[in-house]
């Protein structure tokens, strides 16, 4: 990537870099299958914590669940359930079942026309993007499921690169004795523009979780975890981290627990300053009524740069998520995040806060809308000792998608995107507008 005289920008060691300064239940049962589903629905949320953010938003995913987790219907702590992107067919209906392992592919086909869109910073280009994306998601024995989906993208504008993208998502669970245990292994290689890097990217992140909980008695649990977190990307820094999250909860009464976690973890980046964190959180998670409620934490991490001649930064930390169903058709939320995370730029890492909001109403007995809006603020800081200010921006977004079903397992939606960056840099802002066509299937 081409650089300007005195920009802030500049190579070394062949990697662009930013540079910047410091600144339950009573029911055993039911609540095992509560603590699994949670798990395994976190296992995936930190798979896809690694990748950036992309400037087109990814297309619908397959569920991974297992077959026979999604059968469990416990009173969960979330009003909302995730809503189906074609109608379930019944196990004795597949097709492509023999014994304990079952095939099901997949197809999605989206067309894409927007406008905004860089191939590389300060080159924002119109374009028509056509994805397809078939699949196989194989289930073994209830617990265990593996998915492998290629992406194949093609660009009308030729300063863009046609690629073929891969995902490969495994995912297991079980619960022995007072246990309940998860597995998730993802492998994911990914050509997109991105926020970030103000341009088309070509990036790999290979993720792996375990989890465990066990409770003690009626009252009292644990959540244990341990995560490794791989992200390479193309001229841009790389990062292997390892980390762990491990919490105390107390239910108070049912529909109400709180909790304190410790976590930790290590960074190993190349080329830039190696770095270890501590964090410490409390949470709260609350069923208000039937049709709303809570989930809070926060806290704080202590961050070591290592031989890097800069102090500790010490940051809070937050997350907030409120759910309401006003109504069966109905479903509205909101939520709140803060974090940091490593750079894709060398000697920084980044400060993340986001705040977003969505909602969910069927129409007329057939159709599904969805409206999402959202808000970033990333600010990039420097890591190790030497170099000046950083960068900073802001992000908000738009989304709608308005869907329906037909035969039974397909699924065809129109949507649209306007998203809007704001940067520090030159270069790194855009605005865009996306228009979409989705059709997909599924069994």
């Amino acid at each position: 990537m081409a650089t300007a005289r005195g920009s802030p920008y500049e190579r070394r060691d062949g990697v662009t870099g930013l540079r910047g300064v410091r600144r339950p239940s009573h029911n055993w049962g039911r609540l095992n299958g509560t603590l699994l589903i949670t798990m395994l629905l976190s296992l995936l949320a930190l798979a896809r914590a690694a990748e950036a953010q992309e400037v087109i938003n990814p297309p619908p995913q397959p569920s991974v669940t297992p077959p026979s987790l999604q059968q469990i219907q416990p009173g969960k702590m979330g009003v909302i359930q995730p809503a189906e992107t074609a109608q379930s067919v019944p196990e004795a209906t597949q097709p492509f079942q023999w014994g304990p392992m079952n095939l099901k592919p997949h197809l999605l086909y989206r067309f894409l026309y927007g406008n905004g869109i860089q191939s590389s910073p300060g080159q924002p280009l119109t374009t028509a993007i056509h994805e397809i994306a078939p699949g196989l998601l194989l289930g073994v024995g209830g617990h265990w499921t593996l998915d492998y989906t290629p992406t194949w993208t093609f660009y009308s504008n030729h300063q863009f690169r046609d690629t073929l993208d891969h995902a490969v998502v495994l995912t297991g669970g079980t619960a022995y004795g007072d246990w309940v245990l998860g597995l998730s292994q993802s492998y994911v290689s990914s050509d997109q523009p991105l926020i970030e890097t103000g341009g088309q990217t070509a990036q790999e992140t290979y993720s792996t979780a375990l989890n465990a909980s066990y409770r003690f008695g009626r009252a009292m649990s644990v959540d244990l975890a341990v995560n490794q977190n791989f992200t390479f990307t193309e001229k841009f820094t790389n990062s292997r981290e390892w980390s762990t999250m491990d919490w105390l909860n107390y239910q108070l009464w049912p529909r109400f627990d709180i909790g304190i976690g410790v976590g930790g973890g290590y960074v190993d980046v190349s080329p830039g300053t190696d770095m270890t964190y501590e964090q410490y959180q409390g949470r709260v998670n609350w069923r208000a009524t039937d049709k709303i409620s809570f989930q809070v934490r926060g806290g704080l991490e202590d961050r070591q740069f290592l031989d890097a001649g800069t102090g500790d930064l010490i940051n809070p930390l937050y997350g907030a998520t409120v759910q309401y169903q006003p109504f069966e058709a109905t479903t509205l939320s909101l939520s709140a995040n803060r974090a940091v995370s490593t750079s894709p730029f060398q000697n920084e890492v980044t400060e993340n806060t986001d705040l977003s909001g969505s909602l969910n109403q069927r129409l007329l007995e057939r159709f599904n809308l969805s409206l999402g809006a959202g808000y970033h603020t990333g600010k990039y800081i420097v890591s190790a000792a030497g170099f000046p200010a950083g960068r900073k921006d802001e992000y908000y977004s738009f989304n709608a998608r308005l869907s329906t079903t037909f035969l039974k397992r397909g699924t065809i939606a129109a949507t649209y995107q306007f998203s809007n960056n704001s940067s520090s840099v030159a270069g790194y802002g855009y605005s865009s507008n996306q228009f979409g066509l989705e059709v997909g299937y599924r069994y």
